[in-house]
């Protein structure tokens, strides 16, 4: 999963950012409102930590920002404003779920994965296309009754790829969101054409689909249509 992290406490960010990479999440984090803008305008994130008291603004408008730009990523604010209406605000704001500071990284932790779970997994830690079966729990990957030998960047690449099935997605957006935003710095992405190539071998091996195809000049497309 990768997350942007909306936090102007330097310290707290650390501590978050740092839990959340241990648990094996890409972490990008913005200190301001403007950082933030910047980069929801730029990057694509499968959820936003989002605090409401910035030093340039308030995090209420970037989740307006949100709301009306239709970004689809979970938000979840963290916030010290543990007063009803606050939480009525945010929540009707388009927020997803909303946990008052101080907060034990755990529950941060279970929160996100249960807004994923919710609004991107249809509820379940299990997501199942034909053949394909992939746990998000113990990262495995099964086809065709066969455990594939992935690495976790091979299983975050086709579960990037079973989220958003049908649609074209460039090297660079699957590089930004398997590597971090820092990718889009880079002169080539030759390293995703190979971690494609290993994957669809793998699928290959255990006699499933061949799903994943290229889409010369823009990028790569997982096809539900391919028999």
């Amino acid at each position: 999963m990768k997350v942007l992290l909306v936090e102007d406490n330097m310290e707290l960010a650390g501590s978050i950012s740092n839990f959340l990479e241990k648990e094996g999440y890409l972490c990008e984090v913005s200190y301001t409102s403007n950082e933030a803008h910047d980069k929801l305008i730029s990057f694509q994130y499968d959820c936003v930590l989002l605090d409401i008291t910035l030093p340039d603004g308030n995090g209420l408008e970037l989740l307006q920002f949100i709301h009306l730009e239709k970004i689809d990523s979970c938000i979840l604010i963290i916030s010290a404003r543990n007063s009803l209406d606050d939480k009525i605000t945010g929540l009707e704001g388009g927020a997803d779920d909303y946990l008052t500071k101080p907060f034990h990284l755990t529950e941060l932790h279970a929160r996100l994965r249960a807004i994923y779970r919710r609004k991107k997994l249809q509820g379940s830690n299990i997501i199942t296309f034909n053949e394909i079966t992939l746990n998000t729990d113990t990262l495995e990957a099964i086809v065709n009754d066969i455990k594939l030998d992935v690495t976790p960047k091979e299983f975050d690449l086709l579960l990037y790829f079973l989220v958003n099935k049908n649609r074209v997605l460039s090297r660079q957006s699957i590089a930004a969101h398997l590597w971090g935003d820092y990718t889009d710095n880079l002169a080539n992405f030759d390293f995703v054409y190979q971690h494609v190539k290993n994957l669809r071998k793998k699928i290959h091996a255990a006699e499933g689909g061949d799903y994943i195809s290229t889409v010369y000049g823009l990028g790569y497309k997982f096809n539900t249509a391919v028999s």
